[in-house]
């Protein structure tokens, strides 16, 4: 894994703000007093979903939460790929390069970003869009994917993708999973097996008659 740093820009402070901050006390609460540093990951991510990115001001109110060196938050966010350590568009996507997604067009898709946003780690020019290429998301059978903000979609064509951006640059809400209407992870085309909806809805289970027992003497 490549270095992590900073970026060179930061801002002159950081707030969490009320809805942030009560979120905070509910994860520090699952934890002793004691033992409050093991909420880092969880107000550390709060923080991103809040700001975007961590900053480091942000790193500096966290280890004053949790009662934490600097240096002990700051190896978490460097540690984690998942921590944006530079401002990002206020769309993010993750576009796969594993093996799985790379035999099945992770490569077209990179192109697409490269074309409508710019390099990795850049930011379109309206501020709207940025993209990074990471390791495995663990949805290989519907290779090629890309997560954007939260959500995976699957089954991605380039034209897929830039639908999913031109529906994001008009404000418009765009449904995660699979392009193509997949169902989870069944073959491409619909499922081949247990399509007999009795097979698993419980209706077979509720015709089954059990037999008399005879009484306890």
């Amino acid at each position: 894994m490549s270095v992590r740093r900073l970026a060179a820009e930061q801002p002159e402070s950081f707030a969490f703000t009320p809805a942030t901050m009560e979120q905070v006390r509910w994860w520090m609460a699952k934890y002793p007093p004691e033992r409050k540093q093991s909420a880092a990951i969880p107000v550390m991510w709060l923080v991103q979903k809040q700001e975007g990115w961590v900053s480091e001001p942000a790193i500096r109110a966290i280890a004053e939460l949790l009662d934490m060196p600097v240096i002990r938050v700051l190896e978490v966010a460097t540690f984690y790929t998942m921590f944006q350590l530079a401002p990002v568009g206020k769309h993010h996507l993750q576009v796969c390069g594993t093996t799985p997604c790379m035999l099945r067009g992770a490569e077209e898709l990179k192109a697409v970003c490269k074309k409508r946003i710019g390099e990795k780690h850049a930011v379109s020019a309206d501020g709207m869009f940025s993209w990074e290429e990471v390791e495995c998301m663990g949805a290989c059978v519907n290779a090629p994917m890309v997560a954007i903000d939260d959500y995976y979609h699957e089954d991605l064509s380039p034209a897929a993708l830039e639908a999913l951006m031109d529906a994001l640059a008009r404000g418009e809400k765009i449904t995660s999973g699979s392009a193509i209407g997949r169902m989870t992870s069944a073959p491409d085309g619909g499922p081949t097996v247990l399509t007999d909806p009795s097979l698993y809805d419980g209706s077979l289970g509720q015709k089954i008659t059990l037999p008399n027992l005879p009484e306890k003497a």
